[in-house]
């Protein structure tokens, strides 16, 4: 059981022996190699054969999936200043579309084109909670039930994480009229947290995602924080634009990083979503908060946010993972590509993420993402240990990227060599859900996902 998670139902990964991972078990030929933390190693998987190069399911820490449906049209200026802002009144159109029948069929889609990539945990930061007008459906989780059965579906292991929703800015504006669908009151809010969290099961594990200091009052933070349960994952949007550190300054005296570590109990159970503009001090202060801080490349130079201090926050000992949150890649691979480029291109030098454990930057990148998903989850991820959950990629050994690999290449060939998928399996819960890079349902979760796009189009 991961710190403040939930057990999972355990398949077991291991055969008995060995059980003892590294510790003087006896390895035979038919081990597969598996990625732990030491590195690779010959263990016994069940189910798996000495040609198998397997690694734990990856954890996506940051998922907006109603998103995957306008991934690509947002890409035409309709400002001469284009930025974040301008994005988001786009994106606020395309989110009074959704109901919770195209919502399961977008996510859905989304599913398993993630689970097809390697990601095998999604932390879905959902707003959509209402009717378009802001009127609460006669089951106020439907939303929530059209990602909860998505994730079913596809066979994904889902942290859902509610988003609390306020205020139009710092100074406490209402709600904009494309935002009422987003909002709550804290205790309507915590009655919708509590009716999912009641649901919570093998592969399903409920948090609280605070959408951004800006749209939370800082009394309305306190009040939910002291109803949750203790082990709740705590999720947080912050420091992602110039604008909202300004405003933050402007209003709370503070910058967003700084105000939320003098005024949260921020700790391991707490994700800090892009945390993009950094005084040293803050970078500091998250990882010695330990807190996870939760990285988006993609979305992040498509929105034009920035990079993050990547080389000053491993130095600190800070923890980090990756998300796909506005969906126009689902790839763990170029997640983590971009992300050690980013570094690259700001400091025009090469291998910025290499540590002093190893000098592979695949190694180090994989490594990291991995370690970080059980207290971003709540669920224990990230290892192929035997009280972990039995969730597990297999990667395409015979792939020409592959060829002639060696442990001490094959995580950098994975991440730094061209565009083609190497995933062949992805195994969540100790069952089979992706099969020759393919996942089990493929074509009807098109199909349907097809007919969604019709309806929101028409």
């Amino acid at each position: 059981m991961a710190e403040g998670g939930v057990s999972c139902v355990m398949q077991p990964l291991w055969h008995a022996t060995a059980a003892g991972l590294g510790q003087n078990a006896p390895m035979h030929a038919h081990d597969a190699l598996a990625w732990t933390p030491a590195g690779w190693q010959r263990t016994a998987v069940a189910g798996a054969t000495a040609a198998d190069w397997i690694v734990p399911g990856i954890p996506n820490l940051h998922s907006h999936a109603f998103q995957r449906a306008m991934a690509g049209l947002a890409e035409r200026q309709t400002n001469p200043e284009d930025s974040f802002w301008t994005w988001r009144e786009t994106m606020y159109r395309f989110a009074a579309r959704f109901d919770p029948d195209t919502l399961h069929a977008v996510a859905s889609q989304l599913y398993a084109e993630m689970l097809e990539a390697g990601y095998s945990t999604v932390c879905e930061f959902h707003y959509l909670h209402h009717a378009p007008d802001g009127t609460p459906y006669a089951d106020p989780a439907a939303m929530s039930r059209a990602l909860m059965q998505a994730a079913r579906d596809t066979g994904i292991r889902l942290t859902l994480l509610p988003v609390l929703y306020m205020t139009g800015g710092f100074d406490g504006r209402a709600l904009g009229e494309r935002q009422r669908r987003f909002g709550h009151d804290v205790d309507a809010y915590l009655r919708l947290f509590d009716l999912l969290h009641a649901g919570q099961g093998d592969t399903l594990r409920v948090g609280c995602a605070f959408h951004s200091l800006r749209a939370v009052p800082a009394e309305a933070m306190q009040a939910v924080l002291a109803a949750l349960p203790a082990d709740a994952p705590l999720h947080i949007h912050i420091a992602e634009q110039v604008g909202e550190v300004q405003d933050c300054l402007a209003l709370r005296g503070a910058r967003p990083v700084e105000w939320l570590l003098a005024n949260a109990p921020v700790d391991a159970r707490w994700t800090l979503v892009h945390a993009t503009h950094l005084t040293d001090a803050e970078t500091v202060g998250i990882a010695r908060s330990g807190a996870t801080v939760a990285i988006c490349p993609t979305t992040e130079a498509n929105l034009g946010d920035g990079l993050f201090p990547l080389h000053a926050y491993l130095d600190a000992g800070g923890a980090f993972g990756i998300g796909s949150d506005s969906q126009i890649s689902v790839s763990p691979v170029e997640e983590l590509r971009w992300l050690e480029y980013g570094q690259r291109l700001a400091t025009r030098h090469r291998n910025i993420a290499v540590r002093a454990d190893s000098t592979s930057v695949g190694e180090t990148l994989l490594r990291g993402t991995l370690a970080s998903g059980a207290h971003a989850s709540g669920f224990a991820i990230g290892t192929l240990a035997p009280d972990a959950c039995a969730d597990r990629i297999v990667l395409d050994a015979d792939a020409p990227q592959f060829a002639g690999m060696q442990p001490g290449d094959a995580v950098d060939r994975w991440i730094f060599s061209g565009n083609r998928n190497l995933v062949r399996e992805v195994h969540v819960d100790g069952e089979r859900v992706v099969a020759e890079g393919r996942h089990r349902d493929r074509e009807r979760i098109a199909a349907r996902y097809r007919r969604a796009m019709q309806l929101l189009f028409a």
